[in-house]
């Protein structure tokens, strides 16, 4: 007899006592050397989850998160593949214990929604060997749980984005992959399981299209971008927007439902663009023309998130305004606790540190909980706690309709 055991512990974390009754006395009835007292104890142990509810799973309480995007959510994906955007290296990770792969000092956005969402660990990067499928394991178990994070820095919404880094993971392929977990669920759990699991209870995460403006449009003329005519650069937002619009309805026919969409935020603001356009700053020394396109892409997202949640039944697609957070952390960043709003905390040089990237030879500022951005595109630990928080329970004028909690509830 194959004991169906990612089932069993599937049903389990999920408090589906029926169908764990069920599938044990299956198992036990179908066991040629099974015997009495076994299926005494199974029953035993079934009624003392349903009297105590107790649960063996890491996570009942909320649904697996599967994450897609680019560097704000990349979770160590790039350590697995051949690319010049990487940071598994000191001083990534420096406030995590170790560099993991998170291009920033410490957690990410991500990583701070889990564990206020009472996530009991991490979630695991697609290319990790911890979720490798072998001859005894098509299925880690915890993906059950907590999801999977498919993000790799430098990637976008189009195919021929981040190609200066070589390799990255972009948004179709990123897909691709999830299409790859979803048929390992199905084969562990049947597919009325991995339905229920994946448009009742998931939530999908996308932070995505940052790279399509830094690392594709703009670097043709990256120092003269100010006098770039707006035309062009209006064909290639929509280039982006009916790109990312297929790929969210390809998301919802595999069976995503709950899916929360970040708009790309402020990166004229970014220590990168700073020094990049050193000569068209704006009065928060921000630079102009790079956060023009992010406005002009995000205007046209929010519509096409309300086009696809009119079209797609059953669809909770939440926006959710990333650019008005950060900016409100740049420009009123004392409140909040900073001291520089500017600068990259890992730095080598240039006026804001964004010349070069980080590295292992970067100096590397002593209060980093003080500093808005860790190193010249990404924001530190500190700022990603407020980015997360604003997600978790912020208003409709942050994100909407519903925030990531009330999403996880309904």
């Amino acid at each position: 007899m194959i004991y169906n055991t990612p089932l069993v512990i599937y049903y389990i974390h999920h408090q589906d006592i029926q169908n764990t009754y069920l599938l044990l006395f299956s198992m036990a009835i179908y066991s040629s050397n099974c015997s009495k007292l076994y299926i005494v104890t199974l029953i035993l142990f079934m009624m003392m989850i349903s009297l105590f509810g107790i649960c063996l799973g890491q996570n009942s309480s909320v649904g697996p998160s599967f994450i897609f995007g680019d560097a704000l959510f990349d979770a160590g994906n790039n350590n697995f593949i051949p690319t010049l955007s990487k940071s598994d290296f000191y001083p990534y990770g420096i406030d995590f214990g170790q560099p993991t792969g998170r291009f920033t000092n410490g957690k990410t956005v991500i990583d701070i929604l889990g564990e206020e969402l009472g996530y009991k660990d991490f979630t695991l990067p697609y290319l990790s060997p911890l979720l490798a499928i072998t001859d005894d394991k098509l299925l880690e178990p915890r993906v059950l749980d907590l999801g999977v994070n498919y993000a790799s820095a430098g990637a976008g919404i189009l195919n021929e984005t981040g190609k200066i880094f070589v390799g990255r993971i972009n948004m179709d392929a990123q897909i691709d992959n999830f299409e790859n977990t979803r048929q390992n669920i199905i084969s562990s759990i049947g597919n009325d399981g991995a339905m229920q699991l994946l448009i009742q209870k998931a939530v999908f995460y996308i932070s995505i299209g940052s790279s399509d403006f830094i690392h594709n449009y703009m670097i043709p003329s990256i120092l003269s971008n100010a006098d770039l005519d707006l035309v062009p650069s209006l064909k290639f937002v929509q280039n982006m927007i009916s790109n990312f619009g297929n790929q969210l309805t390809r998301l919802y026919n595999l069976g995503a439902r709950k899916i929360v969409v970040l708009n790309v935020g402020p990166i004229g603001c970014t220590p990168s663009q700073r020094d990049a356009n050193i000569l068209s700053l704006d009065n928060n020394n921000c630079a102009i023309f790079p956060n023009r396109l992010a406005q002009i892409f995000n205007m046209q997202l929010r519509n096409l998130i309300t086009e696809l949640t009119n079209s797609l039944e059953g669809s909770k697609l939440v926006y959710a305004d990333v650019y008005n957070v950060m900016e409100d952390i740049i420009e009123n960043y004392s409140k909040y606790g900073f001291e520089n709003s500017d600068s990259s905390c890992c730095y080598v040089v240039g006026r804001f540190g964004g010349l070069i990237p980080c590295g292992p030879k970067s100096k590397v500022c002593l209060e980093r909980n003080k500093h808005v951005f860790w190193d010249p595109y990404n924001p530190s630990q500190a700022a990603n706690e407020i980015i997360a928080k604003s997600l978790l329970d912020g208003d409709t004028h942050i994100i909407s309709p519903n925030n990531v909690r009330q999403l996880f509830q309904s």
